[in-house]
């Protein structure tokens, strides 16, 4: 048959168009029927080392967004040789299971920031945000010299808490879900997820963490750098065997 005559007959051109949708559809939903999780168990010591954010940085997250990073950073290593050389480590699915929404992008302006976590110092980090080409020269990333002088909104963080348990994300709110949390993710981690505690958690993090270098002031960009601090750091893969995790894909 020519191809003339696909293209011409509306008939053919829609039957075939069907043909093809339901092999393409076939081969990426069955092989879903045959894998029991495609989310990588990450564990150290009975525990899972993947944990939702804590109440800071989540409210760096919102600001990420807000500021519109994500449309010139990526947050996603792809399985390849020149990526890991560069990045690190592809990026799991478990390591954004928390994300609502995810924040993988396509677009890399600028480079990718899935394991920034602790590859520079907050000093670093805040004066880069403030002025980029004074750390990069050739950047081209825009000026954020706001953050360090706009003072951070909490109050309602119990409330963006309850929102996401909402839709699964394991803050607890009862004794019984903080004791849940407990044996998942250890005490240290289950005290940061009570959503009961997650003002005076915020605080505490952010006066011992002192991320925009003013312990006097509670900014966004004391938010904005605890996010980008707890980056890729929540894996550490000289835990695991080599091809430990190519058993999920």
């Amino acid at each position: 048959m020519k191809h003339e005559t696909i293209e011409t007959n509306a008939g053919w051109l829609i039957g075939l168009t069907m043909v093809v949708i339901s092999i393409g559809g076939l081969v990426e939903i069955l092989p879903l029927y045959f894998i029991n999780n495609t989310v990588e168990e990450v564990k150290v010591d009975g525990k899972e080392t993947v944990r939702p954010y804590t109440a800071l940085e989540l409210r760096g997250r919102d600001i990420y967004q807000r500021e519109g990073c994500y449309l010139c950073h990526s947050q996603m290593i792809r399985p390849f040789r020149d990526e890991a050389l560069r990045y690190g480590h592809y990026s799991l699915a478990a390591e954004s299971k928390y994300d609502h929404p995810f924040q993988w992008g396509s677009k890399r302006t600028g480079p990718d920031l899935a394991r920034v976590g602790k590859k520079y110092s907050n000093q670093w980090h805040t004066q880069h945000l403030t002025a980029p080409r004074s750390v990069v020269p050739e950047s081209i990333m825009p000026n954020y010299p706001w953050l360090a002088k706009t003072d951070l909104k909490y109050k309602d963080i119990e409330e963006r808490f309850k929102a996401l348990r909402n839709v699964g994300v394991p803050y607890s709110l009862t004794k019984p879900e903080y004791d849940a949390n407990v044996t998942r993710f250890g005490k240290e981690v289950a005290d940061q997820l009570d959503i009961n505690r997650a003002e005076e958690n915020l605080l505490t993090q952010a006066k011992l963490g002192n991320y925009d270098g003013n312990p006097d002031r509670l900014t966004e960009m004391d938010a904005l750098v605890s996010y980008l601090q707890v980056l890729g750091t929540m894996v550490d893969f000289s835990k695991f065997e080599e091809g430990h995790f190519a058993e999920f894909r």
